[in-house]
C-alpha cells in the first residue's frame, strides 16, 4: 500500500498528561487491575447485569453504554482508573503489561475526514510529522516516528487504538484495533466504575501534542489542536 507524508487530522489521542494521572492511580496502591481470564470466566458464569444499572454508571462517567469499547490484547490488561469519557460522551482507557507497555483505545465523535488520514491535505504537528499514513483492511494506519494508530469508522464514531512504537509493534497494535468491539453487558460491567466511584475518573485532554505518541507541548498550537 503507498504511504503518504502528510499529517492526519484525527484529534490526539490520549495525552501524556492523561497517562500520567490514569497511570499513576492504576499502578498505586489499591489498584484494581482487569485479570481479562479471570473475567471472563467470571462473566460466562453469572447472570447478566441490569441494563438501567449499566446505563447509569455510564452516565457517571459523562458517557453512554454505546460508546463504550473494550479490546484484547496478548500480554495487556484493562487499567480500570484509566476508564474515562473523551470529549463531550466519548469513551477512552488503557490496556497495560507489567513491563509498563501501554496500548490507548479512544472512541470519540469525529467526522470522516478525521479518521481517514488518507483524504486530503491535513496540518499536524512538526515536532512529530506522520511518516506513514495508509489503508489497512478496514482501517486506517498512521504512524510518526514516536508512535502509531489504527483508527476505524463505526457511525458518527472513530476509534483509535495507539501506542508508542518502542512500546508496540504493528502486528500487536493492528492485532487490538481489529479485536476492539462495543462492550456488552458483562463488559460494561467489567469496564465501568461502580456506582458511586466514577468521581475523578476523566481523562484530562490538552490539544498542544503530537497525534500520536508522547511528543513535547507545542504552545504555537491553539486549544483545539
Amino acid at each position: 500500500m503507498t504511504s503518504h507524508s502528510r499529517p492526519p487530522r484525527l484529534r490526539p489521542v490520549l495525552t501524556a498528561l492523561a497517562l500520567t494521572l490514569t497511570l499513576a492511580a492504576a499502578t498505586g496502591c489499591g489498584t484494581e487491575v482487569a485479570s481479562d481470564a479471570e473475567a471472563a470466566r467470571s462473566a460466562s458464569a453469572a447472570p447478566a447485569p441490569d441494563r438501567a444499572e449499566l446505563e447509569a454508571r455510564a452516565r457517571a462517567v459523562q458517557t453512554v453504554a454505546e460508546h463504550v469499547w473494550v479490546t484484547e490484547a496478548p500480554g495487556y490488561t484493562l487499567a480500570r482508573q484509566s476508564v474515562g469519557v473523551v470529549g463531550d460522551d466519548g469513551f477512552g482507557s488503557v490496556y497495560t503489561t507489567s513491563e509498563g507497555g501501554q496500548i490507548q483505545l479512544r472512541v470519540e465523535r469525529l467526522p470522516h475526514a478525521d479518521a481517514d488520514c488518507t483524504d486530503g491535505p491535513a496540518a499536524g504537528s512538526a515536532q512529530d510529522p506522520v511518516v506513514t499514513c495508509e489503508r489497512d483492511g478496514e482501517q486506517w494506519y498512521r504512524a510518526t516516528e514516536s508512535g502509531h494508530a489504527y483508527a476505524q469508522e463505526q457511525g458518527d464514531l472513530v476509534v483509535t487504538v495507539s501506542g508508542a512504537r518502542e512500546e508496540v509493534d504493528r502486528a500487536a497494535l493492528r492485532a487490538a484495533a481489529r479485536a476492539a468491539h462495543r462492550a456488552d453487558d458483562h463488559e460494561l460491567d467489567r469496564v465501568l466504575p461502580p456506582a458511586g466511584e466514577a468521581s475523578g475518573r476523566q481523562p484530562v485532554e490538552r490539544g498542544d501534542l503530537p497525534p500520536v505518541g508522547d511528543g513535547a507541548p507545542n504552545n504555537d498550537v491553539g486549544a483545539s489542536g
